[in-house]
């Protein structure tokens, strides 16, 4: 069966935008959740990194400084502070993608209910899956369900310009090959980027405000956002996903989109 968490992890290097990569920078970094009392800096613990100046809001240093007893997947926030600063993503993919479902989830947690004050440490199980170890079976196969549908939801919206070209499938597809993705995987992305496009089908699958923000979020890594087609895909989905404006707004402001 395949590990959608650790499939999200190998494609990410490849299925981000050049804009995502400034997007994903910008909700690590001090204007986002990781600056003074944003969530992520809160909640493990805060501190600005003097090296990055400030960059990814040091979450690089202060990812395993807390939650000692194992609960927290702090690990897989290394990780992904480390592709962002220039590393080579030597770090296991299954941490990546777990960071990245983290981060997504950190945002729609943010974004939906604008908080003021993170979970303490004795709220650990409050924390989104992701930037926490499943605590049983059940939030396993969650976190597994949810990368299945971010995976869906980043290839659905790199086809809002029309379609994915050859030379695109045969790039992603090439890069997972190289990594070492598994048939089950490589097959789903290409069934995936075969399909038309279609919002509703994602939409139906979301069950929750919060994962509906979290699949917004991942979608606005996905592309650039900079054409007409783009923007109105966007724009589209939020209206699928019911996402009021407010939130909507606020997951551009802690990713740093305009």
């Amino acid at each position: 069966m395949t590990d959608f968490t650790d499939l999200l992890g190998q494609l990410m290097p490849s299925g981000i935008s050049h804009s995502g990569k400034d997007r994903l920078k910008h909700a690590m970094g001090d204007q986002g959740l990781g600056g003074p009392g944003g969530l992520l800096s809160d909640l493990l613990g805060g501190g600005q990194s003097e090296s990055s100046g400030g960059a990814l809001g040091g979450l690089g240093q202060i990812a395993g400084q807390i939650f000692g007893n194992g609960r927290m997947a702090s690990g897989g926030l290394g990780a992904l502070a480390g592709i962002l600063l220039g590393g080579k993503g030597n770090a296991a993919r299954g941490a990546l993608g777990g960071g990245l479902m983290g981060l997504l989830g950190s945002l729609a947690v943010s974004a939906l209910k604008n908080i003021n004050r993170p979970p303490q440490p004795s709220e650990a199980h409050l924390m989104p899956l992701g930037l926490r170890e499943p605590e049983n079976e059940t939030e396993e196969q969650e976190l597994q369900q949810n990368a299945q549908l971010i995976l869906r939801a980043m290839i659905n919206a790199a086809k809002a310009d029309g379609h994915i070209g050859p030379s695109e499938i045969e790039r992603i597809t090439g890069k997972l090959e190289e990594i070492g993705a598994d048939d089950e995987g490589r097959s789903f992305i290409l069934q995936e980027m075969g399909k038309p496009i279609d919002l509703n089908a994602i939409a139906r699958e979301v069950a929750s405000e919060e994962l509906g923000a979290q699949v917004y979020a991942a979608s606005l890594l996905a592309i650039e956002v900079d054409t007409p087609a783009e923007k109105e895909y966007m724009q589209n989905l939020a209206a699928e996903l019911q996402l009021n404006s407010d939130t909507v707004r606020r997951l551009h402001r802690l990713m740093g989109f305009s």
